[in-house]
């Protein structure tokens, strides 16, 4: 008889250990189990640690609450200014409802990334190539409300959408390439020309003083001098009077205001009786 008491304790247990350990579950803590019980969802979301089911009855779903990074295939399409450009970016994103993306879309991680390919070509259509070079914070805004619109309908968040490379065709770059050192060249003359506006300035002012003061010119000459000196080559420096150079210009002037006058050449008239006198001789 104790024996057999015995023996359906140790039946009883052994059932019961089999049922536990085929009902009992565990949830991480980044997971949430969603129970469908014959079918039907049953329950509250079970939260991360230790639960449990009914064996061969209920069916427990893991669902990872992490953030998901979703690379984009790199999308062709023609922006608004006709110019043929491939984008491709990144998504990241979240479960925040475990059922929600269980229950209202198959793959929830395959629906996301067609939602978010079909919005980069809508993207691509609706701007320009500068704001795809320049403004893609605003691009990326953009993007992500329009994935996280049906997203929120299953259960999805998207936290960012980022633009990751926008490739151009190789006439393109090399058509901006030459536009860009066009317009490098251009800022280089305007940099120069309006230095030598500035100093034509400084010299303008310069000559007014050292017009005023004769002197001020004889000391930047002795200046000069010294400063050709200063270096070791074989130039021979002849300093030449300004005064000098004046008075021949003065001169040069009153010569084309005053011309030598031009020497007539006249021509002698024969008169008859030396004529005659010639033909008498011979």
């Amino acid at each position: 008889m104790v024996e057999e008491l015995l023996g359906a304790a140790v039946g009883v247990g052994a059932a019961g250990l089999v049922y536990v350990s085929a009902a009992a579950r565990v949830v991480k803590q980044y997971e949430r189990g969603v129970v469908f019980r014959l079918g039907r969802l049953a329950g509250e979301v079970r939260e991360p640690g230790f639960t449990a089911i009914v064996p061969f009855v209920d069916r427990l779903h893991k669902v990872n609450m992490q953030i998901v990074t979703l690379p984009v295939p790199a999308q062709e399409g023609i922006t608004r200014d006709n110019v043929t450009v491939r984008v491709d970016a990144v998504v990241y994103f979240r479960v925040v409802d475990a059922a929600s993306a269980l229950v209202k879309v198959e793959d929830y991680k395959f629906a996301v990334s067609q939602m978010a390919q079909t919005s980069l070509r809508s993207i691509i259509g609706k701007s320009e190539l500068d704001d795809l070079l320049s403004n893609r914070e605003r691009l990326n805004q953009g993007l992500e409300l329009m994935i996280d619109s049906p997203a929120a309908g299953w259960g999805i968040h998207i936290d960012r959408v980022e633009i990751k490379d926008v490739a151009l065709p190789e006439t393109m770059k090399r058509s901006m390439s030459r536009q860009a050192e066009a317009e490098r060249e251009r800022r280089a003359r305007v940099i120069t020309a309006d230095g030598e506006y500035q100093a034509s300035e400084r010299l303008a002012e310069a000559a007014t003083r050292m017009a005023q003061t004769p002197a001020a010119l004889q000391l930047r000459l002795l200046q000069t001098v010294v400063e050709v000196a200063a270096e070791k080559n074989s130039t021979l420096v002849l300093p030449f009077p300004v005064e000098l150079l004046r008075f021949l210009e003065r001169a040069t002037d009153n010569f084309d205001d005053n011309p030598r006058p031009t020497a007539v050449p006249t021509t002698l008239d024969k008169s008859p009786d030396v004529e005659s006198a010639n033909g008498a001789n011979t």
